[in-house]
């Protein structure tokens, strides 16, 4: 399990910073993540969001490459119809260089309405620009004076300088969650920022299908949570962070609608009755809230068909130290048990 963390640098009404200082402490975060023994921090995006929802992660990840040596960094995703195929590919590289080959390339077609509607681009194109951009980055990548003609980019004779350090290109990674794109994503030959169980047989299968071997392919999991010495002292203190943290996702997701049941996600219990929901299964599976063993059951879960964990414990409106004792009870208490087990499956190997 490769155990990573996701960091959007987000306020709320409680505990609000001044944004300077957000970016400040958030980016320390992450450096000290690397020294508890973290694998990546995974950075995020949305814009026109009120609590700061990071825009634009391109410096965010430049600001941590240059100030880490180890840890991954990766995107969990970049919205791929909102750029330009080839300032992606350009950013990318220049991060690859900057982090001297540590950066990975997660790229998604997004889904919240107002973010087309503020960039005037056509929502019902994001599925087809989201195809060409791949394209196109994947070929900048790999090949020299590239020529593409598309529906929506056209680039001709391109040759991308300076080249990624990793060879033939920093992993690619397709945020997916629709049946025909998570078979796109394998048949292409990219790992999956998946959301559950089932999604990850589609995959898998589909790897195999192509004539790929699924255990050369990565599958990620989001999850939202927080750590505590105590089930009840974790919700005491997350869970108004936790319902602000929702309650924008569910309206997000609601108010795009793009698969049969998303109008529920916006019915998010109020403050106080939320963990109760939580603990009765009726909020999904996207949350860790709890206890270190509670979260090592939770892995032990998901593990059979996830190698990667994005865990986003810097939560809006918690405050820094306590999303630091956070991460750093989960990496002392939790990721050991499975570094431990992994340690001792390969010596009976």
């Amino acid at each position: 399990m490769n155990f990573g963390l996701l960091m959007s640098f987000r306020n709320s009404s409680r505990n609000e910073l001044a944004y300077p200082d957000l970016y400040r402490k958030h980016v320390d975060l992450a450096v000290e993540a690397e020294e508890m023994g973290y694998d990546t921090i995974w950075l995020t995006e949305h814009h026109f969001v009120e609590d700061g929802y990071s825009p634009s992660m391109v410096p965010l990840a430049a600001a941590i490459a240059t100030r880490t040596k180890k840890i991954r960094i990766g995107t969990f995703v970049l919205l791929m119809p909102l750029y330009h195929p080839l300032h992606v590919a350009e950013d990318a590289a220049t991060l690859d260089v900057l982090s001297n080959g540590r950066f990975d390339l997660g790229l998604g077609q997004g889904y919240v309405p107002r973010e087309f509607t503020g960039f005037n681009i056509v929502r019902e194109e994001r599925s087809l620009r989201l195809r060409e951009g791949v394209e196109i980055v994947r070929r900048v990548f790999t090949e020299d004076n590239v020529t593409f003609e598309g529906k929506h980019y056209t680039v001709r004779d391109v040759t991308l300088y300076p080249k990624a350090v990793q060879q033939p290109h920093p992993p690619i990674w397709i945020g997916a969650r629709s049946r025909p794109a998570t078979e796109r994503a394998a048949r292409n030959g990219y790992h999956l920022a998946g959301t559950g169980a089932a999604q990850a047989e589609v995959y898998r299968g589909a790897l195999r299908t192509a004539g790929r071997n699924p255990d050369d392919f990565n599958i990620a999991q989001l999850r939202f949570g927080y750590v505590a010495s105590k089930h009840d002292k974790a919700w005491d203190e997350c869970e108004f962070a936790m319902h602000h943290l929702l309650t924008k996702y569910g309206q997000w997701i609601g108010e795009a609608n793009d698969v049969p049941g998303d109008e529920n996600y916006s019915k998010i219990p109020p403050v106080g009755e939320l963990r109760k929901a939580s603990d009765a299964g009726m909020i999904g599976d996207g949350l860790m809230v709890g206890s270190p063993d509670e979260a090592i059951a939770q892995i032990e879960g998901i593990e059979s068909y996830c190698s990667h964990l994005a865990l986003g414990l810097a939560l809006p409106g918690i405050e820094p130290k306590k999303v630091r004792a956070s991460m750093k009870l989960f990496a002392d208490k939790v990721i050991p048990h499975f570094r431990k087990r992994r340690k001792a499956a390969k010596r009976k190997g």
